[in-house]
Order: structure tokens, then C-alpha cells, then sequence
């Protein structure tokens, strides 16, 4: 089948009108649900009209999901093995990575502190050169944050599903031993999928094998932390603070206690903005097109057993 055979209906309509553009970069014709071979999703949480659209669609054989995190699909048994699923997975690995790291490095030069004094105070901070520094993860973003951290010849040790090396750790284990390499570390990130596994994998007793010393960053979900315990660690100073670019609940209160926290510094989901996005996505959307057409591995799969 030629490229220009291949038929992408891209829905939901009227929204991100980059995506049409994409595809149709790709070689792409689209047309309409009912007469498509694929489906490129352009919403990250509409899942009954993606439900709908899968009925409406014989013929659909491959769905393109728009961001990296598919939990929403995922809980809502969306995610058939019948059809190839395809997300965002990797395409924002570095603007995600860098900001991790300004995360880590404004949390352990106090920079929070530092922004709302309005007066000359006393030094305080550490130091990122030669810390043991904790990566909850093994995709895309943690790979591009290993790149980044070594300049600073961290130690880096990597929590992942099952203990396969990864390359630039020093140490490798699974999620169930993590607390073998959370014990003092300096720094502790959390970059990986969201699964009913890593749900609240940060919480009590993490919190207090980490010590004193340690800063936490979070540019995954707000549901691997229990905010509740993450907010009695910071007010007892069971960890020195805490950088979240997620939270648990999102968008967090005006009235939460986190806001308050001296150690405590917030973004609001931005570690990739739609501005980022757009460039990294198109592309991805653009080589699975021409990909697809020509019976070659699509970029981003996503393991529906799995949930990512």
C-alpha cells in the first residue's frame, strides 16, 4: 500500500489542529472514523468518545495516543490487545529530564527561600557535585536525566520494575527493594508510568529511610506520593524538602499546606508545556504515519497488559 493510501480519521475534531497537520506530513489521508485503518487521538482524558470511536471504527488496527501517561485508557480497560497502541513515550524525555534537574538544584541551593526574602540572610544549601542521587524509572526522561547529572559525578542508582542494568547506574533494583538504595540518599526522582504497582510507592515509611539529607523530586504523577505523609516529613524535617512538578490532589489547593512550606517548591505540571510539546509530538505523529504505512515498528508502544 502506498503512503497516500493510508487512512487516519484524527478525532476528536477541533481541537490541536497541529495533529491534521502532522499526519498529513506523514503521508497520511484522513478520513473518517468509519473507513480509517487508524485512529490518531488528539484528547488525553475523553475516554468515552475514544470507546466510540473504537466501535464506530472496524477497520481501526493502530490508535495514536497524544501524551506519554495513558492511566486514564489504561484504568478504563481501554487499552485492547486487539489493537497497536502508540502514546507520547520519549518524546518529552529532555525537556522533562531538564527540568528535574532545575528542580533538584533550586531545592538544594534553597531557592525557594531565596525568592521570597526580602532582606539579606545567612548562606544555606549544598552542592550537587558527587551526591547519591535515586531515579525511580528506566524510560525515556530518566535516560535523558542521567546524561544530565553526569557533569556533577553523581552516584546514580535506578529503581525500575525488574533490576535490568541501565546504562550510567551504578546500581540497579526492583521497585520491591527500593529501599535498599533510598537509605541516606541524597536525592530522590521519581520518573516513571503510574500503575496500580507504583500508586503511593513515596510514603511513611520512604520518607523516613530517606533521612534528613535527602530532596525529593517528582515530574511523574502526584499519585506515587502520599501528600499526606510527604507534608508531616517536610514539617518534622524528615527530609530536607521536596521539588514537585505533579501532585496528588491536581491542581493542588490554594489553601494546601504545601504551598506554605519553606522546603516545599511547586511548578504546575510544566516540566512540558504544549509549546514544547507541539514540535516533539508532531514528529512523532509524523514518523508512526509514514511508519505504519510501510509495515514498520511503530515509535512510543505501549503494553496494554502493562498500562504503559
Amino acid at each position: 500500500m502506498g503512503v497516500q493510501g493510508t487512512r487516519i480519521a484524527v478525532e476528536p475534531t477541533g481541537i490541536r489542529p497541529w495533529i491534521r497537520e502532522a499526519v498529513l506530513a506523514g503521508g497520511g489521508q484522513i478520513v473518517s472514523v468509519a473507513e480509517a485503518e487508524a485512529l490518531v487521538w488528539a484528547d488525553a482524558f475523553d475516554v468515552a468518545n475514544l470507546k466510540r470511536c473504537l466501535a464506530e471504527g472496524p477497520g481501526i488496527r493502530w490508535v495514536q495516543l497524544p501524551w506519554a501517561g495513558v492511566e486514564p485508557f489504561a484504568r478504563a480497560g481501554v487499552l485492547h490487545p486487539a489493537y497497536v497502541w502508540t502514546c507520547g513515550k520519549g518524546v518529552y524525555a529532555k525537556p522533562v529530564a531538564e527540568h528535574a534537574l532545575a528542580l533538584l538544584l533550586a531545592g538544594l541551593r534553597d531557592l525557594k527561600i531565596r525568592a521570597l526574602a526580602q532582606s539579606w540572610q545567612e548562606g544555606s544549601g549544598v552542592s550537587l557535585f558527587g551526591r547519591r542521587v535515586v531515579i525511580f524509572g528506566a524510560g525515556g526522561i530518566s535516560e535523558a536525566l542521567i546524561l544530565l547529572l553526569q557533569p556533577f559525578q553523581c552516584t546514580i542508582e535506578v529503581v525500575r520494575r525488574r533490576a535490568k542494568p541501565v546504562l550510567g547506574a551504578t546500581r540497579v533494583v526492583a521497585l520491591s527493594e527500593r529501599h535498599q538504595v533510598l537509605t541516606g540518599a541524597d536525592a530522590v526522582i521519581l520518573a516513571l508510568a503510574l500503575t496500580p504497582e507504583t500508586e503511593g510507592i513515596i510514603a511513611q515509611p520512604e520518607l523516613e529511610v530517606m533521612g534528613s539529607q535527602s530532596w525529593l523530586v517528582n515530574v511523574a504523577r502526584g499519585q506515587h506520593v502520599v501528600t499526606a505523609d510527604l507534608v508531616k516529613a517536610l514539617q518534622q524535617g524528615q527530609i530536607r524538602g521536596a521539588s514537585l512538578d505533579v501532585t496528588d490532589p491536581e491542581p493542588l489547593p490554594e489553601d494546601h499546606p504545601l504551598w506554605s512550606l519553606p522546603n516545599c517548591l511547586i511548578t504546575p505540571h510544566t516540566a512540558n508545556t504544549e509549546a514544547m510539546a507541539i514540535p516533539l509530538l508532531s514528529e512523532r505523529i509524523r514518523e508512526n504515519v509514514r511508519r505504519f504505512a510501510l509495515g514498520e515498528p511503530l515509535l512510543g508502544q505501549v503494553d496494554p497488559l502493562l498500562g504503559y
